[in-house]
């Protein structure tokens, strides 16, 4: 048995370039406005931070 060392495995530019590659649609402002609520219900900042990035980037595409 012949084995191939190291396996080949992706790197995180590689996997970066992929996912560039792949339009994803961005959620409605209302529903990221949603999850900034519900985050700060839950008293978790670090959601708190990602919904708020979220809804900015998404305010700043849709004018």
């Amino acid at each position: 048995m012949t084995a191939k060392w190291p396996i080949r495995r992706p790197t995180e530019h590689a996997a970066l370039r992929r996912v560039c590659r792949s339009a994803r649609p961005t959620p409605s402002v209302p529903a990221l406005m949603a999850a900034l609520l519900d985050a700060s219900e839950r008293r978790d900042r670090e959601g708190v931070c990602l919904a708020a990035h979220r809804v900015v980037r998404a305010a700043e595409e849709n004018s």
